[in-house]
């Protein structure tokens, strides 16, 4: 594995989080959407949010997350104000190999 990673180069572990859209989410959205971008853009700035957004069909958003494990994780996403106000119902977290230049990486 050594020398696998071009110098400069790093595989940074996160969770890619993939948010379900409820049936109802064009309707409770524009409420709450304020609130949920407003957190978005202090957890990016926080550097747990790598990035976030949502899918053009309106089924759903991905979330990447720097977190221990995915039950943090997950506690990001139930968090939300889309997550309390049913915008979002379904929620998956999977391992994901970001790759980044070795100073984006945030220290752990």
């Amino acid at each position: 594995m050594a020398g696998e990673i071009p110098e400069g180069l790093a595989i940074e572990p996160i969770w890619a989080v993939e948010a379900s859209y409820g049936p109802d989410a064009a309707v409770l959205r524009p409420a709450v959407r304020p609130e949920h971008l407003r957190r978005l853009g202090e957890l990016r700035a926080a550097g747990v949010v790598v990035e976030a957004g949502g899918f053009a069909d309106m089924s759903g958003s991905l979330i990447l997350i720097r977190a221990a494990s995915e039950q943090e994780a997950l506690a990001v996403i139930r968090d939300d104000i889309y997550a309390r106000s049913g915008v979002w119902v379904g929620f998956r977290a999977r391992a994901f190999g970001r790759v980044a230049r070795s100073d984006e990486v945030a220290p752990r």
